[in-house]
C-alpha cells in the first residue's frame, strides 16, 4: 500500500493511503489516524500518552478510534507538543 508523509506543525507523519471519500466520517477516520500516528511517534502507550497530554483516556481512545470527532486544533497543538519535546529530547 502508497504511504505519504503530511507535516503538521512541523512534526512528520508518515500514513498509508486511504480513500479520500468526503464527509464528517471522512475527516473523522483522517484525524483519528494522524493522531494515533503521533503518539505513536513520541513512544508512549495510550494510557502513557492520555496522562502526559492531560486527557482522559477514554476521550484519548475515542479520538484514535475515530468514534468521537477531535477538534482539528486540538491535533495541531498536540503535534506541536510532540514535536517540540522530541526536539529536546524529553521524550521518544
Amino acid at each position: 500500500m502508497k504511504t505519504r508523509i503530511y507535516n503538521i506543525e512541523g512534526l512528520e507523519i508518515e500514513v498509508e493511503d486511504f480513500d479520500n471519500a468526503d464527509g464528517k466520517d471522512a475527516e473523522r477516520r483522517r484525524l483519528a489516524l494522524y493522531f494515533k500516528m503521533i503518539r505513536e511517534k513520541s513512544g508512549m502507550s495510550r494510557t502513557d500518552f492520555s496522562a502526559w497530554l492531560g486527557v482522559p483516556y477514554r476521550t484519548m481512545q475515542e479520538w484514535e478510534l475515530g468514534r468521537r470527532a477531535m477538534p482539528e486544533y486540538v491535533l495541531r497543538l498536540i503535534a506541536y507538543k510532540v514535536m517540540n519535546e522530541l526536539r529536546a529530547g524529553k521524550i521518544g
